[in-house]
């Protein structure tokens, strides 16, 4: 029954939300969604382009804020193959800390904004992201930070690992004291340099680490 109601909620996904995934997916072994599921997790559908660069640019890069480089390797489950075909779903706040939306942005979108978009890895598992650095919500203890998900190609479900945050954002050791980082993919904090002008960092993602009902985990 549970392998039924995900096949329907798939087919469902590619009728409301033009899914566009070039993989045919199939129920995991257990039933179960891979990494559990998330509260919008489905946003990454919505719109998703025919052909996605492994190197882009948000549609914030142009507009205010800290420009910032996000790059790095998405590694297999062995933590040290390059995974290839990889697609990484980004979404986050503008440069006053919030999901902010644009005229003529798909409605069905707007819990997440405009500053929303998609990577696909290369044959060497390399990603760039060009986007401005984002800001921590307002009047709230959240660090700043960008959130990610990961669609494998031979997997059925996408799922969310451990958001980008920044070293040297003074929330964010008071904010892990009491909420520790679940390691989602390795860890999500990532160390800023200055070149120029744009602040550069490097995030590298472990496929299926600490990710529950991982296939092999």
């Amino acid at each position: 029954m549970k392998k039924w109601i995900l096949e329907l909620t798939t087919a469902l996904c590619s009728l409301v939300f033009s899914c566009g995934s070039p993989v045919k997916p199939s129920a995991p072994k257990t039933g179960e969604l891979i990494g559990g599921g998330c509260d919008g997790c489905e946003l990454m559908y919505v719109n998703l382009p025919e052909q996605i660069a492994s190197a882009d640019s948000s549609p914030a890069w142009n507009g205010e804020g800290q420009p910032l480089k996000i790059s790095g390797t998405v590694l297999k489950a062995d933590g040290k193959t390059p995974a290839p075909d990889v697609i990484i779903y980004y979404w986050q706040t503008d440069n006053e800390g919030h999901y902010a939306n644009l005229e003529g942005l798909d409605p069905r979108a707007k819990r997440h904004g405009y500053i929303r978009g998609w990577l696909k890895t290369g044959t060497d598992g390399r990603y760039a992201l060009y986007t401005i650095r984002p800001a921590p919500y307002p009047n709230d203890s959240l660090p700043a930070h960008i959130h990610l998900s990961i669609k494998e190609p031979k997997l059925p479900n996408e799922y969310y690992t451990d958001e980008i945050n920044f070293d040297d954002d003074p929330l964010l050791k008071p904010y892990f004291k009491k909420h520790p980082p679940e390691h989602r993919g390795g860890s999500g904090v990532v160390r800023v340099k200055l070149q120029g002008s744009l602040q550069e960092a490097e995030h590298d993602i472990e496929l299926g680490k600490n990710i529950p009902g991982y296939p092999g985990k």
